[in-house]
C-alpha cells in the first residue's frame, strides 16, 4: 500500500518542467544538489531544526562544477519545487 504522504517524484519533476521549461536532466541535477545541501545542513544541526536560506541554497547549487545553469533557472526550479510541495501539503514557509 502506498504512503499517502509520499512525494511522487516523477509527477513533481513533470510539474517543474511544465512550469520552468527546464529539461528533466537539469531539474534532477538541481534537486540532487539541493538534497545533498539539506542532508549536510541536517548533519550539522545536531538534532535542531534546520533553517534553509533559499539564496544560500541557490549559491551552493550554482557553485557545483557540473551545474551549467544560470541563477534564474536554478531559482525557478527551486521555486517550482516549493510550489509543488506546498500544493501537495508537504511544505510551507516559516515567517
Amino acid at each position: 500500500m502506498a504512503d499517502n504522504n509520499a512525494i511522487n517524484e516523477q509527477e513533481m519533476i513533470q510539474y517543474i518542467a511544465d512550469k520552468t521549461k527546464a529539461s528533466k536532466a537539469n531539474i534532477e541535477l538541481v534537486l540532487n544538489h539541493e538534497q545533498a545541501y539539506i542532508n549536510k545542513a541536517h548533519e550539522n544541526s545536531k538534532g535542531k531544526d534546520v533553517d534553509i536560506d533559499g539564496d544560500d541554497l541557490a549559491d551552493y547549487i550554482l557553485s557545483r562544477k557540473d551545474v551549467k545553469l544560470d541563477e534564474l533557472t536554478v531559482e525557478s526550479i527551486l521555486d517550482a519545487e516549493m510550489d509543488y510541495l506546498m500544493d501537495k501539503g508537504h511544505a510551507g514557509y516559516v515567517d
